[in-house]
């Protein structure tokens, strides 16, 4: 029974070569690493096992052209990856499989110590979750007196620029949890990380909220593909 979306007339045609590339390709992903590859030839080598008997460079090469980086193309939602021809259920599932290793890896390593201690983990991770998501996400790190991670939830998603936050919802889930301090993180789709004068005033809605409680808000983290920002480095919340 023909792969996913494996078959003539699907768009993108067998090459004659294309097992003797695929060798070479893994070949040379084995001997020098991720580092070697081009962003395109990385998704030919997650597409080999969905498309077994298909040459999935032009596949690769039209993700690239939609998305933009392997990074983008990983994290794009089930939906918008359907929308790109020739790509089915197995292949996205492959796309799909690959972002959640990453994010199990990153979230490993908050686990490991201490949250403030491991700031570039916890960046890695905010960044691996949410930096190229298509719709703004509301994410809290809720932690124990010691700092480390209790719970990692999404607390909302909304559309492509503005998420709806409840302080008070926040912070009884946090007392759900027994936490003592909350990292917040939420994403710009826009790619620019730059805080907005609404965020300044949720963080703060929230910090008025969780510190009567003995609660404390360590940060507010905003991400996108250009970068992150920090509310708390950049001197806006206490």
């Amino acid at each position: 029974m023909p792969a996913d979306n494996d078959k003539p007339g699907s768009g993108f045609q067998e090459s004659p070569h294309y097992h003797g590339h695929r060798e070479r390709l893994r070949a040379r992903f084995r001997e020098a690493g991720e580092e070697a590859l081009a962003d395109y030839e990385l998704v030919e080598l997650v597409l080999f096992r969905a498309l077994p008997r298909r040459d999935v460079k032009p596949l690769s090469k039209a993700l690239m052209t939609r998305f933009g980086s392997f990074a983008e193309v990983v994290s794009a939602s089930p939906a918008r990856l359907a929308e790109v021809e020739g790509l089915g259920e197995a292949a996205i599932t492959e796309l799909k499989l690959v972002q959640a290793a990453a994010l199990r890896l990153a979230r490993g390593e908050l686990k490991r110590r201490p949250v403030l201690s491991s700031w570039s983990a916890v960046i890695d991770y905010c960044r691996a979750a949410m930096a190229f998501a298509d719709r703004e996400q509301f994410r809290v790190l809720f932690l124990d007196k010691r700092n480390q991670l209790i719970a990692d939830e999404l607390q909302q998603t909304g559309t492509v620029d503005h998420t709806p936050v409840y302080p008070r919802e926040v912070v009884k889930r946090a007392l759900e949890l027994s936490a003592t301090a909350l990292l917040l993180v939420h994403n710009h789709p826009s790619g620019d990380p730059t805080p907005s004068r609404a965020d300044i005033q949720m963080t703060k809605s929230i910090i008025d909220v969780a510190r009567p409680l003995g609660i404390e808000v360590h940060d507010h983290i905003i991400v996108g593909k250009e970068g992150h920002a920090s509310l708390k480095g950049l001197r806006l919340i206490p």
